[in-house]
């Protein structure tokens, strides 16, 4: 019971704090007192833990669990061997169907709080804190008796500090999930000597040393984390699940001709066709056979995915597809492309207005959200992949190039610096510093196009026969001993 009160003296002296410097009355800046004294009267009654409570894993993001990949992965592995899962998180894009359908996974929903909306910035940061703090107090505190806590960071606060509250009173173990640094995310937008930023990163050092066991996604994370943190981590490599695969034609075929009610870069711009054939912009199907074959003289299917945020700048990629327009203008033999960049953020809407006042000739571009399941199905239907995630921390790898992988398509990805974890130079795809770099290895690699024979073939190639070890296999090697090892 030392250990629980050590605890609550630290997390209630942090509230304080906050509460302080954000210009709160000492009155209110102690009402956090109150409220996890008052948590730990309660949680002191419950009761200890039985073998039903072993099986019970508490999976934590302060983010929409939809949009929270490697989450959910951990939440199905976890019930694949059994446990029943407690998955706590934002609703917002919907999670994949094999969460949804998964009788052992229950997704609690919390909201994502804002906070006061007056007075200085630094106040309505810590109210939403503070409010986040009690939510998950709360909530925490109703569920069922969990062995783990394994929670995402980022982002982690207030999250990390109030898992391992509940952990030590109930106590569960806790692991955290290091994606990250919160605080170098924070500091693309507030730079980094920022007050809040030099307080993020205090309490991301400080409060993670606490946890029972830490995960990472990089060698080079989990070397940084001992060296500058004293947290030692296992590294658990993003693998793509087996939904990502090269997609059969007739599944192509089918996406497409879905797609291509909704964006027109999808449908042919053949004007007749034969009454039997039924047309995409990248497919032919004889509706008498079922036959489905790719079409003549179709477009190469360029593909980026991005959470459209500070860390990547797809102005370098538009910069790119100009100097590639001009090499068609100047009579290079060079496909056109449609350019399809999936998913959702802040920056979406400007980098959509700034296509649309492009002139390209050749260049179509279609921004779609996609559902879970179509996803991997268009990543193995397109041609090559393009990835311009920057590290905010230099330490962690882009999974949307996982993902690609897992389907064989070769990737360009920009320089940083663990990249080499992943992208193989050369190997399996190309790395660049720039948009005229870049510019050159999309026609280096498209100057065959469609055949398979050139460079682009040689890393589909070496990627079908890396033999990539999958998300399963890597899980029960390296997360399920440690699970059972806490266990016993």
């Amino acid at each position: 019971m030392a250990d629980a009160n050590a605890a609550v003296i630290l997390v209630t002296v942090s509230l304080v704090l906050l509460g302080l410097l954000s210009g709160l009355s000492l009155s209110w800046a102690l009402l956090p007192v109150a409220v996890v004294t008052f948590i730990f009267i309660l949680a002191r009654g419950l009761k200890g833990r039985d073998e039903l409570t072993l099986l019970n894993v508490c999976v934590l993001v302060l983010g929409d669990i939809g949009r929270s990949p490697r989450m959910q992965y951990h939440a199905i592995s976890l019930s694949k061997h059994g446990y029943n899962v407690s998955f706590i998180g934002f609703l917002g894009t919907k999670p994949h169907q094999d969460v949804l359908a998964d009788e052992r996974i229950e997704i609690i929903p919390i909201s994502e709080i804002k906070g006061l909306q007056v007075g200085p910035k630094i106040f309505r940061y810590v109210s939403k804190v503070i409010f986040q703090s009690l939510q998950l107090l709360y909530v925490l505190s109703s569920i069922e008796d969990q062995s783990y806590i394994l929670m995402q960071n980022p982002p982690g606060l207030p999250g990390i500090a109030v898992a391992w509250l509940m952990c030590r009173l109930r106590g569960a173990k806790f692991i955290i999930d290091w994606h990250n640094y919160g605080f170098t995310i924070m500091g693309l937008t507030l730079g980094e000597k920022h007050p809040i930023v030099r307080l993020a990163k205090w309490y991301e050092k400080f409060f993670g040393r606490f946890s029972n066991h830490n995960l990472c996604v990089t060698n080079a994370m989990r070397e940084d984390l001992e060296k500058n943190w004293k947290i030692k981590a296992t590294t658990l490599y993003d693998k793509p699940p087996s939904i990502f695969r090269e997609t059969p034609l007739k599944l192509q075929h089918e996406l497409f001709k879905r797609l291509g009610t909704v964006y027109s870069p999808f449908q042919t711009s053949v004007r007749s066709s034969p009454e039997h054939m039924e047309l995409t912009a990248f497919t032919e199907r004889n509706v008498k056979t079922g036959a489905v074959t790719m079409a003549t003289g179709r477009p190469a299917l360029l593909l980026s995915s991005t959470s459209w945020t500070e860390d990547e700048d797809f102005s370098v990629l538009l910069k790119a597809l100009e100097d590639y327009e001009r090499f068609v203008e100047a009579g290079d033999t060079l496909p056109s492309l449609v350019c399809v960049i999936t998913g959702k953020g802040p920056q979406k809407e400007y980098y959509q207005k700034l296509i649309n006042s492009k002139d390209f000739k050749h260049v179509r571009f279609c921004t779609p959200w996609l559902e879970a399941e179509d996803y991997p199905v268009l990543l193995g239907s397109a041609n090559l992949g393009v990835c311009l995630h920057k590290s905010s921390s230099g330490l962690d790898l882009p999974m949307k190039v996982v993902d690609m992988f897992g389907c064989c398509l070769p990737v360009c990805a920009i320089h940083f610096q663990c990249l080499h974890e992943l992208v193989k130079h050369d190997e399996n795809g190309l790395i660049f510093k720039d948009s005229a770099e870049l510019a050159e290895q999309l026609k280096l690699l498209l100057s065959d196009f469609p055949s398979e024979e050139g460079k682009l073939g040689t890393f589909r190639k070496n990627l079908r026969q890396s033999g990539q070890q999958r998300w399963d296999e890597n899980w029960d090697q390296n997360i399920l001993p440690l699970l059972k090892d806490h266990t016993d």
